[in-house]
């Protein structure tokens, strides 16, 4: 279709709106399209003194935009899709969707309140500028300690805040920070996965908005639509629709496609100040997974009264404070027990050390008791973000981590960073070596067994209503006396884990990523029967 007349692109007058405006322009002229621009001030911009939850209504960034399309003053207008409420009013309807950005989140912290040993890199009781009452809830989930104080103003005004020191932190988009080419290298900055903190539906897309009536320009538009995307953050838009929330709503939803299945992480909380409830689920198909999700979200729905683990669960941790915050009992006993088999370190096998790869928390202990000394050139990689946690307690950022509980997975990532590497194996004396075995012919291996485990005898019986396996070793001890109870249902840690229950014939789920988030999502996919 050819569009004869200059189009007019409705947007907001903030820095990112302008640039999501001019992009689409762009866009537009390289289609053959001709388009000018007009700022349109909406409630959003106008009240920067209330938080986001305390304005009336919703489409606080939107509804004047969508007022003036109405009226034929503008073509066409540019969103943040995210901040587009899901039902449309009469007479609009989105053309397209163009690819999304990235969904991830930045933690800008300042240099001098950096603590890299704990969570997030966050020193204890740091102040974090937020006015997302979706991420208050999730950085509380994560660190109870932390301050978070109400943030507004466009981005470049919210960095600036932070430059003044008004905060100790501040949470923004990645994408925002990544359109308008700003420059935060005077911070430390922590990217937090889509997978780890859950983003807003839709956050990183773009929408175009036009009036239903116009067919051409709607066929015309469809040059700039992604379908894939479009799919994904439908999803997203779905669950949100379902649980009638907007986005002063604590809730995150990220969907992505992988391997033809999509794969969908919720974090919903009924206030900012509750402990959000993490589920993870994976279809073949889109259709009804947004009722899927929301469905495990009911209250109806009979949960584990018990979980029993097979490690000791501090009385801090993530995965003990998700489920008691549900009323769910933990049973935490290790059925192994670990000791040293190295007390002295060779300490010349490191002078040459590229990288060092840890595929559990023991191995991370049991290393650095050792006091190694590294040449400071030595990057770190770690199984998942289990390790990752163990390696900061001791001053490391880990260079590699494994995305998820796939050993496959995670050792093909990890092969193509190390070819022509000396890579250090600290690891377990009966370890699978499933990442040695996966890595190039040229990398170079120093395998350095530091630890061994021994199967605890005469284990006692277990009737909670969910086991949950933390490796091979404890199959194992527990199965050595014990059987399933009927009802009772499995999680592993890990493939190798899974192996185990592979042979035995008994069915389990296998969480994410092997960590406390992953393990937390597990138990709450879990439907009692």
């Amino acid at each position: 279709m050819f569009i004869v007349k200059k189009l007019t692109i409705g947007t907001r007058g903030s820095e990112l709106a302008l640039w999501q405006a001019n992009h689409i322009q762009n866009e537009l002229a390289a289609i053959g399209i001709e388009a000018e621009i007009k700022i349109i001030k909406t409630q959003g911009d106008k009240i920067l003194n209330l938080r986001l939850d305390k304005l009336e209504g919703k489409g606080f960034f939107t509804k004047e935009l969508e007022e003036e399309l109405l009226a034929g003053t503008i073509d066409l207008a540019v969103h943040c899709l995210k901040d587009l409420p899901t039902n449309h009013p009469a007479g609009l309807t989105i053309a397209a969707i163009p690819p999304r950005e990235e969904a991830t989140e930045y933690l800008l912290i300042l240099k001098d309140c950096v603590d890299v040993s704990q969570k997030l890199s966050l020193k204890k009781g740091a102040m974090v500028g937020t006015s997302s009452n979706r991420r208050k809830a999730q950085l509380l989930g994560l660190r109870s300690d932390l301050e978070i104080e109400d943030l507004r103003g466009n981005v470049p005004t919210r960095i600036q805040k932070l430059r003044d020191e008004n905060y100790d932190a501040i949470m923004l988009a990645k994408a925002g920070i990544k359109r308008l080419g700003l420059d935060v290298s005077e911070f430390h900055v922590e990217e937090l996965a889509p997978t780890e903190f859950v983003p807003a539906p839709a956050q990183g897309a773009l929408a175009i908005q036009i009036r239903e009536s116009d067919s051409e320009l709607f066929e015309a538009l469809q040059k700039l639509h992604d379908p894939e995307t479009a799919e994904q953050v439908g999803v997203e838009r779905k669950v949100l629709n379902l649980f009638e929330g907007g986005c002063h709503m604590p809730l995150g939803c990220y969907c992505k496609k992988e391997d033809g299945a999509f794969e969908v992480w919720t974090s919903k909380a009924e206030t900012a100040d509750d402990f959000p409830e993490r589920l993870f689920l994976r279809s073949e198909t889109a259709e009804g997974l947004a009722e899927k999700i929301v469905a495990k979200y009911s209250k109806e729905r009979k949960q584990p009264a018990k979980v029993f683990i097979s490690r000791e669960i501090g009385e801090h941790s993530y995965f003990r404070k998700a489920l008691e915050s549900k009323g769910i009992e933990i049973e935490g006993r290790s059925l192994i027990r670990t000791f040293p088999i190295v007390t002295v370190l060779d300490q010349f096998i490191l002078k040459n050390i590229d990288w060092v790869f840890f595929s559990s928390r023991n191995s991370v202990e049991y290393f650095f008791n050792l006091k190694p000394l590294l040449p400071k050139k030595t990057q770190f990689g770690v199984v998942g973000r289990g390790s990752e946690d163990a390696l900061r307690k001791f001053g490391h950022f880990a260079d590699f981590v494994g995305e998820s509980g796939d050993i496959t997975e995670v050792a093909e990532d990890f092969a193509k960073l190390v070819s022509g590497k000396n890579i250090l194996f600290p690891r377990a004396q009966d370890s699978l070596q499933s990442i040695q075995k996966s890595l190039p012919a040229d990398a170079k291996i120093i395998d350095l067994p530091i630890y061994e485990t021994v199967i605890e005898e005469n284990i006692d019986q277990s009737y909670a209503d969910v086991l949950i396996f933390t490796s091979p070793s404890n199959v194992d001890a527990y199965f050595v006396d014990n059987l399933l109870e009927p009802g009772q249902q499995v999680i592993a840690i890990g493939n190798s884990t899974g192996k185990k229950f592979d042979e035995m014939g008994v069915k389990y789920a296998l969480p994410y990523s092997p960590d406390e988030i992953g393990l937390t999502e597990a138990v709450f996919g879990i439907e009692i029967r």
